[in-house]
């Protein structure tokens, strides 16, 4: 599923090129994919303006004139192709929704497994919603202390916390996984075991690992491409997502992968040791 980088990667290909540009016309071709009324998605939007693109999460959000707001999740397969008039290339083969602008261009959401979603929401809503979300990793104010205070206290696997987008928002199993890695702790220690030092060097891996996949326009391992259809060049700095008994780079010993959670993660048996539990009071 596309995280923090890839989101942000289309979302600001796209506000290269879609604010000014108003809708003509809106073609629900799969409307499961749809979070609203689906009588009223299309009427809802004919006719207004994009004012601007962005992101939250992972999800990207297009806001239109009158504070209409499309939250659009990519789900495990989705894209958000910009197609303008007379451009070369074969149409996107799994059209969900296609957003047909004024001047011929056209905006297509491309899920082929359609376990994305697409959502209108009132400026009221889109707030509640947006507050719903744990803060941005990526913020000036997300510190080492506030990164602690979302998760420290948690008897859960640290790298669950870090998945849980009402902690923390954008984080998915990739840049956990990497971040945690760099910043030698195990992804299934508690997260209430960790010290200030283990949190200011898992605060300074998270968001190092973050910037550099948003570098590189984010990881394709298969599905995900940019608004322009290019593939994201991270996966080749991976340094233990997917590198199953491939050495390590930091010490050779190979990479290990385990489950929890219904989730798979990896890690250096050698440069992230399985504490020993120790039980806390709750005070």
């Amino acid at each position: 599923m596309p995280e923090l980088p890839e989101a942000e990667t289309i979302a600001g290909e796209l506000r290269k090129g879609l604010p000014g540009r108003k809708l003509r016309r809106v073609d629900v071709i799969h409307a499961d994919i749809l979070r609203s009324g689906i009588e009223a998605f299309a009427p809802a939007l004919v006719g207004r303006r994009i004012e601007d693109v962005g992101r939250r999460g992972k999800n990207v959000v297009v806001t239109f004139d009158g504070d209409l707001v499309l939250v659009v999740n990519l789900g495990m397969s989705g894209r958000l192709l910009l197609r303008e008039q007379g451009a070369a290339g074969a149409d996107p083969t799994h059209p969900a929704v296609v957003f047909h602008l004024s001047d011929g261009g056209r905006l297509v959401y491309h899920d082929p497994r359609r376990f994305g979603a697409l959502e209108l929401r009132s400026p009221r809503s889109y707030r509640r919603w947006s507050q719903s979300l744990g803060p941005e990793p990526l913020s000036a104010s997300f510190s080492a202390r506030r990164l602690a205070e979302a998760v420290g206290r948690s008897r859960s696997p640290i790298r669950s916390c870090l998945l849980d987008q009402a902690r923390i928002a954008g984080v998915g199993n990739i840049y956990a996984n990497e971040a945690l890695h760099r910043a030698k702790i195990h992804p299934a220690r508690p997260a209430r075991e960790l010290d200030g030092a283990e949190f200011r060097r898992l605060h300074r891996a998270l968001r190092k690992v973050l910037r550099e996949a948003l570098s590189a326009r984010g990881t394709t391992l298969r599905d995900y491409r940019t608004s322009e259809g290019a593939e994201g060049s991270f996966s080749v700095r991976l340094r233990v997502y997917g590198q199953e008994n491939r050495p390590c780079p930091s010490c050779r010993e190979p990479v290990e992968r385990i489950v929890f959670g219904h989730r798979s993660a990896f890690l250096c048996p050698r440069c992230q040791p399985e504490l020993r539990t120790v039980e806390h009071s709750d005070d």
